[in-house]
Order: structure tokens, then sequence, then C-alpha cells
């Protein structure tokens, strides 16, 4: 039966392609940009085998070389170019948001302004439109650029929840001096969605996003959310995670039910070379066709924690693990790095 709703889809929903914004040397990726190619390559080489590939990118002779070398030629079908300037890699947060309708898809452009001022965007604040320009998606373009809002702050279990963050959502310099409530009815109205948990606590030490909800808790299904836990008490995280896993306790579906959680494990602690904690988390997964893409970090034990904690939760998918300890040196991992978009979009 045709579905008569305007909506945010959940990320399960039937997929047709996923983005990805390629490092390059302008980037803050230059000192290691052999190695964090070599992680994308291994993102595109699990997603184009299931579905199809969006890059953008600057250099897209160069890309298409490098991903010609690594992957089997036919893997290449499945991958389109989109060349456009960038700053850097986190498609997640400058990406579409794409609603769908009785009418068709909707790709919503909001501004994307470097997790609050922070960093540079004035090219990653550009791409959705180039890529409309382009015609690379289907659907209608819907411009929101007056207010911020970053694809990583939100989840949608595609039944008009959607779960964020107040920490993030009210931070400075994103949306001031709109309050919480205006901010809710904004959110309501452009992703018409009917109602919105609120996470007031849950924080990554290192995490530049001021605290996105796809690195602490995620939707697995409209009743299921895999969330970061913490059962160390000397971690500097416990008290809060603590508290974020109390709130999420209290929480109900629509139909009033607590919702089935279920924890995955703290990521063992990594650092940079100056000692400062990197924001490693399990939350990070991205959920594809028939899979989901695991973000892994060299330690084989929590690794395999998280990967039986993810089977719990999908159980029909297969579980690919993708070493990301190269991503959070720059503060983000797989998840940020891509956007997906339903299957009626391409």
């Amino acid at each position: 039966m045709a579905d008569n709703r305007t909506y945010l889809p959940a990320e399960w929903h039937e997929q047709s392609a996923v983005q990805l914004t390629w490092p390059h040397r302008s980037t803050d990726w230059r000192p290691i940009l052999k190695e964090v190619t070599r992680c994308f390559i291994e993102m595109v080489r699990a997603i184009s085998a299931i579905e199809d590939v969006i890059i953008v990118t600057p250099e897209p002779d160069r890309v298409r070389l490098k991903i010609r070398e690594a992957i089997p030629s036919g893997s290449l079908k499945q991958i389109a170019f989109c060349n456009a300037p960038t700053n850097d890699t986190w498609a997640r947060d400058h990406g579409f948001i794409t609603l769908l309708t009785p009418d068709g898809p909707q790709l919503l452009d909001f501004k994307f302004n470097g997790w609050g001022e922070k960093f540079p965007f004035k090219f990653d604040n550009c791409i959705c439109r180039r890529m409309a320009e382009k015609k690379m998606l289907k659907g209608k373009y819907v411009n929101h650029l007056d207010f911020v809002l970053e694809g990583g702050s939100i989840e949608s279990d595609g039944k008009g929840t959607i779960l964020t963050t107040s920490h993030c959502l009210l931070a400075p310099h994103r949306n001031q001096p709109m309050t919480k409530a205006e901010i809710e009815a904004r959110l309501l109205a452009s992703l018409h969605a009917e109602r919105i948990l609120w996470l007031d606590h849950g924080y990554l030490e290192g995490d530049d996003t001021d605290s996105h909800i796809d690195t602490l808790a995620r939707f697995c299904s409209e009743d299921t959310i895999a969330y970061v836990q913490c059962l160390e008490p000397s971690d500097e995280h416990y008290t809060e995670l603590q508290l974020m896993e109390a709130q999420l306790q209290t929480f109900r579906t629509t139909d009033g039910k607590p919702y089935r959680l279920i924890p995955l494990p703290m990521a063992k602690p990594a650092y940079d070379e100056e000692g400062n904690r990197l924001p490693a988390t399990y939350a990070n997964f991205l959920i594809i066709n028939r899979a989901v893409l695991m973000p892994t970090y060299g330690d084989k034990a929590t690794d395999q924690k998280a990967e039986e904690q993810l089977r719990k939760a999908f159980p029909h998918h297969e579980i690919i693990g993708i070493d990301c300890r190269t991503l959070i040196t720059q503060h983000g991992s797989l998840h940020c790095c891509t956007m997906q978009f339903p299957k009626e979009t391409l």
C-alpha cells in the first residue's frame, strides 16, 4: 500500500546511494592523506558492493584513478562523481537531509556552519546546491539555509520520532537567539515529525560537534536504541553516560512501551600525539542495504564485543568492520563521513 506521509525515513529504509566527500591535500588530512584515503577506499569497497556511491571531490580524476587501482572494475559502475570544492570530509553534516513525500523526495538543504563556526565551511555549505545544479539526485530542492542543522545531530525512527541532544541543538553559534521551544517547532515543521526526544546528558571528549546524537545513541528499529555505555567509574565519561543511560530508560515509544536498549561498549581510550583523548565510539556505525558498517579501533576484544551487540540490533544484516583509527584523529568516525539517500532519490 502506498505511503501517503511526508516523513524523514529511518536509516534502515532501503537506500539507493551513500555520499562520501573525499579528503584531499587542501584539507586537514594532508599530513596523513595516504592513510585516510585507504580508509575511504575501504568504505567505498564495502558500500559499492551493495549500492551506489556518490563521491564529492574537487579532484574527480585523481580519486577515480585511486579507486580503479584498489577496487575491482565492476564496482566502478556503482560510483558517480560530483566535482565541487570542499573544506573537509564530513558528509553527514553538510549533505542533504532527504524527506519522502507522496510526490517524490524532498532534498532539504540546511545551513552548515562548521559546527558553530569552529572550522572553515564556505565550500561545504555549497555542496548540496552544487549537487542540485548538476541534477545528481531526483527530488525537489528545498532551501532551509536560514537554519543550522547537521545530519549527525538527528536520528529518525521513520515513524515521526526524532532523537537528538539538547547540548548540540542549543549550542552557541547555531541558531541563537532561538529558544528550545522555537527550535523544536522548526524541526517538527521542517522534518514533518510528530515528536522529539531530547537527550540532556552524554558527551565524548575530543568531539567537536557538541555531542552529536550519532556519537552516543542510535535508532536501530522503531523500538530499539543502541547506545554507548560506560561501566568504568574512573573514566571521565562515566557520570554523564550513566545519566544518559538513565534518561534513555525513561523514553517511551509512541505505543507507550520502553525502548529495547542495547548497550555498546566504551571504546578503548585513544589519544593524539599531544595526549588529547580522541572521540572513538561504536555508535558511529552506518546502516546500508542488508549490512551495517561498524567502526573498529584496533582493540580486538572490544571490537568483537561491539560487533556482538550490533548483531543483536541487526540480526538480518551483515556486520562489516572498517578500521577507523585514522578517522578519529580528526575527531570523527565512519557515520560522520557518510550520508545515505533513500531508494527513491537516485
